[in-house]
């Protein structure tokens, strides 16, 4: 099971991966154990994101030279390996998440690919951990891929602690194509921070048709 965008037939899907940077034997394995952990049901399907969004991440995160980047939600690590990757020689990445077997999973192919030393990771309610930090301008780069009711809270919490510019990028803001006619509480909470991020006159907002959506945001 290889996570794809709705908008994308198997094949095109394919297609887009084929024309990108192929992974390599860290990333591809991390890819598969998800899978394989997926397909017996351990873990939820839905929670990988895409092959292509992270390669893009990776090519973000290296085009706007973060040193300092935040990552809410972390599952089995391989965003956070991306944006690791991306990061200038100095730079370092805090992932904020609450399950600590998944996590674990990360720790191991971090270490692999020899990121250990420039990711942090906390354990606990992201809510309470992000609070907890210092609100100033911290952040060259935040990921946001977690709770989805709670992603207007992270918004507000993540812009003191951006920096001049800083981006924000929050996963799944398609919900699944269901944005058009949200069925429960998570799509209906995306449908109503797409709105009010797009009149938010502290943010730059586009939502780009990037896997299940990807809004990004950038610090006026």
């Amino acid at each position: 099971m290889t996570p794809r965008s709705f908008l994308l037939t198997p094949e095109l899907a394919g297609y887009v991966r084929a024309s990108s940077e192929p992974p390599d034997d860290v990333v591809a394995d991390l890819l598969a154990e998800t899978a394989a952990l997926a397909d017996r049901g351990e873990v939820p399907p839905t929670f990988q994101i895409a092959p292509e969004q992270g390669t893009f991440m990776q090519l973000l995160t290296g085009a706007l030279g973060v040193r300092r980047a935040i990552e809410i939600g972390t599952f089995t690590g391989y965003s956070a390996l991306c944006v690791a990757r991306g990061l200038a020689d100095d730079g370092s990445l805090l992932c904020l998440d609450v399950n600590a077997e998944w996590t674990a999973i990360a720790r191991r192919y971090w270490a692999r690919a020899g990121l250990a030393d420039r990711i942090e990771l906390r354990l606990g309610d992201a809510h309470e951990s992000l609070r907890a930090l210092p609100a100033e301008p911290t952040f060259d780069l935040a990921f946001v891929d977690a709770d989805k009711t709670g992603y207007a809270g992270y918004v507000e919490d993540l812009h003191p602690r951006m920096t001049a510019n800083g981006v924000v990028l929050l996963d799944n803001t398609l919900a699944n194509g269901r944005v058009l006619d949200p069925e429960n509480d998570n799509q209906r909470a995306i449908v109503e921070l797409n709105a009010a991020l797009a009149t938010d006159p502290r943010w730059e907002t586009v939502l780009l048709p990037v896997s299940d959506g990807l809004t990004m945001l950038r610090k006026r």
